[in-house]
């Protein structure tokens, strides 16, 4: 199954494969992926450890 940013829903250009410039988080138990995109622009809420629903 192709993985996908769990933010925008872009897809991996790598296929199956998380790239090394998207950031995986777990949240409240699940894991969560985002492109390198929306790790950027949310750079900072990801540095103050708030959960994706906050950004």
């Amino acid at each position: 199954m192709p993985v996908t940013c769990d933010y925008c829903g872009r897809p991996s250009p790598d296929g199956d494969d998380v790239p090394l410039t998207w950031t995986t988080a777990v949240e409240r138990g699940v894991l969560r992926r985002f492109c390198d995109v929306c790790s950027r622009e949310h750079l900072r809420a990801m540095e103050g450890k708030l959960d994706s629903e906050w950004w």
